[in-house]
């Protein structure tokens, strides 16, 4: 189950400020901000791990009448589309985005062992990449790096464990 806040993370006034920016970031752009979009967003803020689209689903439940999956799925890629969440492609969940700004590609550090999920912030695609993808003439629309292993705490907590 999910944790109910993320307030151990974020503190009340940036969770204010977060959805503020989401609300007028609508309003300035012709965007409708519903009840399920904004039922999405406030369970991926307050989520402590990333989440699927099954427990957005299921916590959605306690606020919106029978929600049925698309609802859930429709949500998720409006936040994603338009910068506000990250979808973690190998976990198949969603996670905050922490900058709060559009970018073309996102990056991820995963701790395999405890499951925090740490947003990298290369906003533009690292040289050796952008080589390539201008040799080969590629049209790139955006971009996922995820980079799989064990956090600081986690591994110290290993390397104790083994003394």
């Amino acid at each position: 189950m999910i944790a109910p806040s993320r307030l151990g993370l974020y503190n009340a006034a940036m969770i204010k400020h977060a959805t503020q920016s989401l609300e007028s970031y609508c309003a300035s752009n012709g965007l409708r901000l519903t009840p399920p979009r904004m039922s999405a967003y406030r369970i991926v803020q307050g989520a402590k791990k990333p989440v699927t689209a099954y427990d957005v689903l299921e916590l959605m439940g306690k606020t919106l009448k029978n929600p049925k999956p698309p609802t859930a799925y429709r949500a998720l890629d409006f936040l994603v589309e338009h910068g506000f969440i990250h979808r973690i492609e190998s976990l198949n969940a969603y996670v905050l985005c922490d900058v709060n700004h559009h970018h073309s590609g996102s990056q991820f550090m995963i701790c395999d062992s405890c499951g925090k999920v740490e947003e990298v912030h290369l906003c533009s695609l690292p040289k050796g990449l952008q080589d390539k993808v201008d040799q080969e003439k590629f049209f790139l629309h955006h971009w996922n790096l995820e980079l799989h292993g064990v956090c600081r705490k986690c591994g110290h907590e290993n390397k104790a464990s083994q003394d």
